[in-house]
């Protein structure tokens, strides 16, 4: 499995935000408020991945009072950590196309609230999508001194 790139990221962000601002253009009268829980939840699950980062990078490397952490459990977090990546990039991309849809009526009291939640909301799931990467990043396996010994020494 290879590491989640920031750019690809970027760009999901990017595609959905601009088709929910397609979307909005056809249904914003029809949908009803959007509800500002978003922001708390997505926010809780965030703090919930960067400490299990903290302590799943303290595992790995061993530090001293901590347990070994099964490969199987790591291998979980890391599919875990890609998907909360992605997710929150798709999320992102439709909050913000929220938000700049809502932008240019912020004189009407609806699309107010709205910009404003789906603003918050939007600062969470990117805050959700760095949560994710450092998870992603914590349980990278440290490279082994041993083997840049290995590599320089000619075998035989």
């Amino acid at each position: 499995m290879r590491p989640s790139r920031p750019g690809v990221l970027a760009g999901i962000v990017i595609v959905v935000a601009a088709l929910t601002w397609v979307l909005l253009k056809q249904l914003y009268g029809s949908l009803p408020i959007v509800p500002w829980t978003a922001i708390p939840t997505v926010l809780l699950l965030a703090i919930g991945e960067a400490h299990t980062g903290w302590m799943a990078r303290a595992r790995i490397h061993r530090k001293p009072g901590t347990r070994p952490v099964e490969p199987l459990a790591v291998a979980r977090l890391v599919a875990l950590a890609k998907a909360s990546a992605h997710g929150g990039a798709v999320f992102a991309g439709v909050f913000a196309g929220f938000a700049l849809y809502t932008a240019g009526q912020l004189d009407k009291e609806t699309p107010r609230q709205d910009f404003f939640i789906t603003g918050g909301s939007f600062v969470a799931c990117v805050v959700l999508v760095c949560a994710a990467l450092y998870l992603e990043h914590c349980c990278k396996v440290p490279k082994d001194p041993d083997d840049d010994l290995n590599r320089t020494r000619p075998a035989g």
